[in-house]
């Protein structure tokens, strides 16, 4: 088999095995209590979207990583909020036909790093984190970092390594658990999601999950390989704040005893039943 054909039946492997991660299991989903309205009107750039999906590559990371969060995306700002030389222009020609202004910046496997929507997740349970400290000059960098790797592949390595956990958990090691996001550490034309979005804010020494060293001198902070980073991680890190937007917001002089519970039923995430013995 000549080298042509034998990348081309590769592809044709990988392009089926993508498919196949891709489509969404056949689960209930939950209801989610945010107001995506209000998200996408509170929503600034530099914001970190997390996102749980139901793909089969979505539940394969939730196992992994053991977080509902199985996606992450860098929120931009509209394209008119995207005014340096170049950069203008480098977004503008990957967001035709677009259903929103709004943009993200998203690595996705068998896609690479691109450009989308939020639009795309108003379906999806969404949580958004702000890098509270982080100045305006070096949002403006990390946004542009990000644009920068616009067309970068997914990594393969991933891929494959993706491919094992479908199998049995026995009959594999332990320590390979956990070895998903450990591969060809700091490969610069592959991202993923995760490490894309961690990377360009190490870019400017913002720190999400640093390793943080003392010694008689004081303090010392050391950046984590961005590979090793999940979407999880940003949601423990400290210096991301969560930003929540309920879709039952209560007005001004409102508190919880003003929700309109109905409390003669009760929920067990199946049916609404009756509460047996409930109490007016």
């Amino acid at each position: 088999m000549s080298a042509h054909h034998k990348n081309t039946f590769i592809n044709k492997i990988l392009i089926k095995f993508y498919r196949f991660l891709s489509k969404e299991d056949c689960v209930a989903k939950r209801t989610y209590l945010y107001d995506f309205v209000q998200l996408t009107q509170e929503i600034k750039p530099g914001d970190v979207l997390l996102i749980e999906s139901h793909t089969r590559i979505g539940n394969i990371i939730r196992l992994i990583s053991e977080s509902t969060w199985t996606h992450a995306a860098l929120y931009i700002g509209r394209i008119d909020d995207i005014t340096a030389p170049g950069l203008h222009e480098l977004v503008q020609k990957h967001i035709k036909n677009f259903s929103s202004d709004q943009l993200i910046i998203e690595s996705l496997l068998g896609e690479g790093t691109r450009v989308s929507c939020i639009d795309e997740y108003k379906s999806e349970h969404i949580r958004i984190l702000r890098p509270s400290f982080l100045l305006p000059e070096d949002r403006e960098k990390v946004i542009a970092s990000a644009i920068h790797r616009i067309g970068k592949n997914y990594s393969l390595r991933h891929l494959f390594d993706l491919a094992r956990f479908i199998f049995p958990w026995s009959i594999f090691p332990r320590r390979w658990r956990s070895s998903l996001f450990q591969h060809n550490m700091l490969q610069p034309t592959e991202d993923i999601c995760s490490s894309m979005i961690a990377d360009v804010f190490q870019s400017v020494n913002y720190p999400i999950l640093p390793l943080i060293t003392k010694d008689k001198t004081g303090y010392a902070l050391i950046h984590r390989n961005p590979r090793l980073y999940t979407p999880s991680d940003f949601d423990l890190s400290p210096f991301f704040d969560v930003i929540k937007y309920p879709i039952l917001p209560l007005s001004e002089g409102q508190t919880y005893r003003d929700l309109p519970w109905k409390k003669q039923l009760i929920s067990d995430d199946i049916a609404i039943v009756p509460l047996q013995g409930g109490s007016e």
